[in-house]
């Protein structure tokens, strides 16, 4: 008989598909901002998470920041967060803006 032979019953591994795969435990998450987020603040601002959790667009700072690519920017910005993708750094810099990397 096989190892996991359960009678003729569906096998644990099918009955909870939840148990299957796997979990990195090592897993970043990241706290996500979308460049239409920033359009708030001041036009040649320098950006930070503190700012960012100040204006309510943060919960907390528990997490490091992303910088997503979603939207346009109307000027310059000076973005200082822990990542950005490469659609955001670029479209920051298209602006006029830097981006600081923590």
């Amino acid at each position: 008989m096989r190892l996991n032979f359960e009678g003729g019953q569906l096998p644990m591994t099918k009955r909870m598909p939840m148990l299957r795969g796997f979990t990195n435990i090592f897993r970043q998450e990241y706290a996500e901002v979308n460049l239409e987020r920033l359009a708030g603040f001041p036009t040649g601002s320098r950006v930070t998470p503190q700012e960012l959790k100040d204006k309510g667009i943060l919960k907390n700072l528990k997490r490091p920041v992303k910088v997503l690519g979603n939207g346009k920017l109307e000027g310059p910005f000076t973005v200082v967060a822990h990542r950005f993708s490469k659609a955001a750094r670029a479209a920051i810099e298209a602006a006029g803006g830097s981006v600081e990397q923590l």
